[in-house]
């Protein structure tokens, strides 16, 4: 636990810290400091907030014209890690129409991680944000879909809250989630997702309160939708979110069944039964043709084939797989493998790390460092209906545990829940009064305006980005600029980081301009040279300093 913290503090965190404590205690002495200012934005934004349509809109086109004024800065992102390669060809089969591919007859040479092969050719992931990445593509650019789902993603944060909050404590809800995560977070700035799945979680969150209240169809179709939406993004965590709203749903319907048992049954039961069957018999359609089975999921698929190692950790390990290549040999059977075991529960101790492990990522990652400073006015909140959200919080925690793997996009179907609790902490916050003092609204005030000031300052990427890639975009764009096809043969060293990988293509390889292959010792590359006869060969060293592209003799 130890290490999490000192990855993840640093000189700029012990300054922000010490400048906010210093603001907190201004405030706390000058509560009414820039009363005027602070009055205007706020009476500004209150008047948004009553039309709420106009202020989904306005959040989306917000997080759209904030990111774009900022390309200069921070430019469109390219892929780094293997997660996002295997999304980008998730999206670019989607985007040709298909859910999955033919297997290629040189798949060895094209053989890399969290990709399968066999039975057919696909990202190992589930739909959902390779969706976005293919509407992306078909306007023009895989990161155009990245932006229109964290806009999204905001925009639907907004109606989530208003059903649980006032409307300006819902447009600020929001707001604070754009700024600390819409706008400048890997989930931005990265191809790896994590709104999609926020944006189904802010679905099921904000029908519930709605359907207990109208009982309309419309909102048991978004809460169907959230479903399908999580369903297929991040299945188990979406699952982990589902289960305290769908007891809590039951649990009302059963209570007041004489009541509302004419409009509950048809205009929500019904709905909902009608949903979850068209959103089990797609995932059954997807992956049939991804893996031959309806019940085995490509993301299963994959670790039977490659890994060898369960995704729960109630599930035993299997023994290590051997990989033609060494880099998957050394990835799957060292450092995956490592990391598994690290991260495996298997008694209360290991419980215990593995518990706090993931608080302590989910907050660096949402609330480090200003939002830290409500979570005591968070415990506060024990009563009424803010008490459910925060047991579904405690839930989903102890549920994420059961999964030996965590990023924060993990959790990202929870983002809405949690982001109403700091909604709910600030409102709190800003009701406090000490000795006839209005003390909370100068300390909330200090909050809130020092989420806008430190967004671009967290840290954007929590993994470390592996090095040199930047190197293999570069090679990339010069031989896309240049006639003709291209085959790329990369020969990596012995002493090659296996979380630093090259070899990723396209859907379609053999009408790709430009193809990525490993070079395997032990292995002939004459086969491959022949079916590519067609094209210019080149040789990447991604291990030499600096990487080098040289063309190769046919």
């Amino acid at each position: 636990m130890l290490n999490i913290l000192l990855s993840h503090l640093g000189i700029q965190d012990l300054i922000s810290v010490g400048i906010l404590v210093l603001c907190l205690s201004l405030a706390y002495f000058f509560p009414r400091l820039g009363d005027r200012v602070f009055i205007t934005i706020e009476r500004a934004g209150t008047q948004l907030a009553r039309n709420r349509r106009a202020t989904i809109i306005a959040v989306a086109l917000l997080v759209v014209t904030l990111r774009l004024c900022i390309l200069p800065f921070v430019p469109v992102p390219f892929p780094q890690v293997h997660d996002e390669f295997s999304y980008l060809l998730e999206g670019d089969t989607l985007a040709h129409g298909r859910l999955t591919n033919p297997p290629h007859p040189m798949w060895l040479y094209f053989d890399t991680i969290h990709v399968n092969q066999h039975p057919t050719y696909m990202s190992k992931y589930p739909p959902g944000q390779g969706s976005v990445l293919a509407l992306g593509e078909m306007l023009g650019h895989p990161w155009i879909g990245v932006l229109l789902s964290c806009a999204a993603m905001c925009a639907v944060m907004v109606w989530a809250l208003q059903g649980w909050l006032p409307p300006n404590w819902a447009l600020l809800g929001s707001l604070i989630f754009a700024f600390r995560v819409g706008l400048f977070s890997y989930w931005m700035n990265s191809y790896w997702g994590g709104a999609v799945a926020a944006m189904g979680g802010a679905l099921v969150i904000g029908a519930f309160p709605r359907i207990l209240r109208y009982w309309r169809t419309r909102d048991a179709i978004l809460f169907g939708l959230g479903i399908a939406i999580l369903a297929n993004s991040r299945p188990f965590e979406g699952l982990i979110l589902c289960i305290p709203v769908t007891l809590g749903l039951s649990f009302v319907i059963r209570k007041r069944w004489k009541d509302v048992w004419r409009r509950a049954l048809p205009q929500v039961i019904i709905p909902l039964c009608v949903a979850a069957a068209l959103c089990l018999a797609f995932m059954a359609y997807y992956n049939w043709r991804g893996t031959g089975s309806s019940l085995l999921m490509p993301y299963g698929l994959n670790d039977r084939n490659y890994l060898g190692l369960p995704a729960f950790v109630w599930q035993a390990p299997l023994s290590p797989l051997h990989h033609t290549s060494p880099q998957l040999d050394n990835f799957y059977n060292g450092w995956a493998r490592t990391s598994w075991f690290e991260g495996r529960v298997n008694s209360i101790h290991t419980f215990g790390k593995a518990a706090v492990r993931d608080v302590l990522r989910l907050t660096f990652f949402f609330l480090w460092p200003e939002l830290c400073f409500i979570a005591p006015v968070m415990l506060l909140l024990c009563n009424g209906k803010f008490r459910f959200l925060l047991l579904q919080l405690a839930f989903c925690v102890v549920g994420f545990t059961l999964v030996s793997w965590f990023q924060p996009h993990y959790a990202a179907p929870l983002t809405c829940t949690l982001f109403a609790v700091i909604a709910q902490a600030l409102r709190h916050l800003r009701r406090w009064n000490w000795r006839g003092r209005s003390v909370g609204i100068g300390l909330s005030r200090v909050i809130v305006l020092f989420v806008v000031i430190l967004a671009p300052f967290h840290k954007p990427f929590p993994p470390k980005a592996p090095p040199l890639m930047n190197y293999r975009e570069q090679f990339s764009k010069k031989l896309n600029a240049t006639s003709g096809e291209h085959l790329l043969i990369v020969r990596y060293s012995t002493e090659h980081d296996s979380l630093a990988e090259w070899v990723y293509n396209n859907a379609d390889i053999d009408h790709s301009k430009v193809i990525w292959a490993r070079e395997i010792p032990g292995v002939d590359l004459g086969p491959l040279l022949s079916y590519f006869h067609s094209r210019r060969v080149w040789l990447v060293e991604p291990d030499l300093s600096p990487p080098r592209l040289t063309e190769m003799p046919k």
